[in-house]
């Protein structure tokens, strides 16, 4: 049973640290664009009153959230390589990985990795810290950043993907409910404070499974590159540092096409989409429901 939950401390504090970084940045972010770009209708104040914000275009929040993810990536890399080696390390000591073809074309998605034919390490196990001060000993400080190309991608593109279906979905319930109480007679103005839970959640699943979808397979490199030092340990010196050249995101990207083709870049997709719309509705109703009842929490 252990060994199925070894590593969730890490993305559990990788997942809190990347929401409060992306929706910090995003909304900082936008905040410069809209001091590059201001609206000829934006409505200002020199009394000291609130100035309302106009609202962005849907290009204007990709870039920003692109931005924002770009910017969360450098965060997030350290704590992704950290929780891939200890859901890793476990199965490899137990030898769940068995033997593999030649390094060529032992290549496998996700939290799998290189396999190898050597005998597996039956060292203890180690915990968060130990693998930072390791991985530190051995490729010294730059080796907590294996991966960040994938990471960069990932965020960058999903970052603009994630936050703009949510805005993009949500406008569009919005559109719909202003048209009801247009015909109405009403002249109220409807925003995401007026879509209901169900709408919100919608939106939000929609958001997850689209910031999964459009770069996963940045993802996969990613993950590959960072479990590769658990299942296929290189050689070290007398100083204890690695030997020979780590492996590259286009390196690694291009043996997983030759041995699984786009499958194999798409590998665990489904169940990581799936799981991913329901935690992302949950994100968003969380984070809109404390935005209404306390106003802009990142201002």
């Amino acid at each position: 049973m252990r060994s199925r939950v070894q590593g969730v401390s890490a993305p559990l504090v990788g997942a809190a640290c990347e929401n409060a970084c992306l929706f910090l940045t995003y909304n900082k972010f936008q905040d410069i664009i809209l001091s590059i770009r201001p609206s000829v209708g934006e409505v200002t104040a020199t009394d000291g009153a609130k100035i309302e914000r106009r609202q962005l275009s849907l290009g204007e929040l990709a870039l920003a959230a692109g931005a924002a993810g770009a910017a969360a990536s450098f965060l997030l890399t350290p704590i992704e390589l950290v929780k891939c080696r200890m859901q890793v390390q476990r199965l490899a000591q137990e030898g769940v990985f068995g033997t593999a073809p030649a390094p060529s074309t032992a290549v496998a998605a996700g939290t799998r990795a290189y396999s190898t034919t050597a005998t597996v390490n039956k060292a203890k196990l180690q915990g968060p810290f130990e693998i930072v001060r390791s991985t530190i000993a051995a490729h010294g400080l730059k080796g907590l950043w294996l991966g960040q190309t994938g990471t960069l991608f990932r965020e960058t593109g999903g970052s603009a993907a994630w936050f703009g279906a949510y805005e993009a979905v949500s406008r569009a319930f919005i559109s719909v409910k202003q048209a009801q109480v247009t015909s109405l007679g009403s002249d109220a103005k409807i925003t995401k404070k007026d879509l209901s839970t169900l709408q919100l959640m919608a939106a939000g699943a929609c958001a997850g499974m689209s910031y999964n979808i459009v770069l996963f397979p940045a993802d996969c490199v990613k993950s590959a590159m960072q479990t590769q030092e658990e299942l296929r340990p290189r050689q070290r010196g007398p100083d204890g540092k690695s030997i020979g050249e780590g492996p590259k995101f286009w390196g690694v990207a291009k043996r997983i096409y030759q041995s699984r083709g786009i499958r194999g870049l798409y590998a665990g997709c489904g169940v990581t989409v799936a799981r991913a719309a329901p935690s992302s509705a949950m994100i968003f109703l969380i984070y809109e429901s404390l935005e209404s009842r306390f106003g802009n929490l990142f201002a």
